[in-house]
C-alpha cells in the first residue's frame, strides 16, 4: 500500500478553526495533543457547564457551540500557543487570553458574543486536556478520536457533483493520499501504523450540515444532501483511536500491522 499522510490538523477550539502541523505529538487513547480540548457550551448554567467540562458522559451535542448550531463561527479562527489562546479574524489579532484564567476566559466570552448577538447565551469556555472535547466524547460509544480522510475519496465526490469541494470541510485531523477512493472504508475494524504508532479503526464518519459551509466564510451549498445522492450515505472520513504514544509527520506512511 503506497497510502502517505499528505496534511494534518489539529483543532484547539472544538467545532471552529484547525491549525496546520507537520508533526503531531500522539498520546495513546487520546489523540493529537491539545486537539479540541477547548468547547464552548451555549445556553446553560456554568454548574452544568461545569459538569460537561470534567465528565463525558453529560455531554450532548446541542449543549455546544458548534459549525450546525452556530454557523457564523466560520469566519473566525483560534490558535493556541504557548499556553495562550488567541481568537483572530481574517488574520486580525482580536483578543489573546490565558485560558486557565476565569477572568480571561470572561473576555473571549465576552467578546464572542458581542461580535455575534445571535449565539445561544450565555457560552462558556470549556477546558479538559485528559478528555477532549472530540465528536465521539458525546455518543453512544464513548471515545477519544481521530479522523482520517482519503483525498481520493474527496476528488471522486467533487468528479460526482462537477463542483468544487474543499477537503478542508471535512475537518480531519489526518489527510491521506495513494490510495483509491473509498478504500479507507474497507478499514473498519483494522489496525494500521503510521511511523511505528498503531491506530485502531473504529467507525465511518457520518457527516452533518457543517460540511455545508466552505472554510472561513458565510458561504454555503448543500454538500450534505449531495453526499446522499451519490453514495446513499452520509460518510467521509474514518474514526481512529491510538494505541501507542508516538509522533506522526506529514509524509509519512500508512500500512496495515
Amino acid at each position: 500500500m503506497n497510502c502517505k499522510i499528505k496534511s494534518i490538523h489539529y483543532f484547539p477550539v472544538k467545532s471552529v478553526s484547525f491549525q496546520n502541523i507537520e508533526t503531531s505529538n500522539i498520546k495513546k487513547n487520546l489523540g493529537i495533543a491539545n486537539d479540541r480540548i477547548f468547547a464552548f457550551s451555549r445556553g446553560i448554567d456554568s454548574n452544568k457547564s461545569k459538569l460537561l467540562e470534567k465528565d463525558p458522559n453529560q455531554r450532548k451535542l446541542n449543549n455546544f457551540l458548534t459549525l450546525k448550531n452556530s454557523p457564523a463561527l466560520n469566519k473566525y479562527n483560534f490558535f493556541y500557543k504557548n499556553e495562550k489562546l488567541t481568537l483572530t479574524y481574517q488574520e486580525k489579532e482580536l483578543v489573546t487570553i490565558s485560558p486557565d484564567n476565569e477572568q480571561e476566559r470572561l473576555l473571549l466570552t465576552n467578546k464572542l458574543t458581542e461580535l455575534e448577538s445571535s449565539l445561544s447565551k450565555p457560552i462558556i469556555l470549556l477546558k479538559n486536556k485528559d478528555f477532549p472535547f472530540y465528536d465521539t466524547s458525546h455518543s453512544n460509544k464513548i471515545f477519544n478520536s481521530m479522523s482520517l480522510v482519503n483525498l481520493k475519496s474527496v476528488d471522486d465526490f467533487q468528479s460526482k457533483i462537477n463542483q468544487k469541494v474543499e477537503f478542508e470541510r471535512f475537518r480531519a485531523n489526518f489527510y491521506v493520499e495513494g490510495i483509491d477512493a473509498w478504500e479507507e472504508r474497507n478499514w473498519i475494524d483494522k489496525i494500521i501504523k503510521i511511523n511505528n504508532v498503531s491506530f485502531k479503526v473504529e467507525k465511518n464518519i457520518p457527516r452533518c450540515v457543517a460540511i455545508n459551509l466552505k472554510p472561513k466564510t458565510d458561504t454555503k451549498i448543500n454538500l450534505l444532501k449531495s453526499l446522499k445522492d451519490q453514495y446513499n450515505h452520509f460518510d467521509m472520513g474514518i474514526y481512529l483511536t491510538a494505541l501507542d504514544d508516538g509522533d506522526i509527520n506529514v509524509g509519512d506512511n500508512v500500512n496495515f500491522t
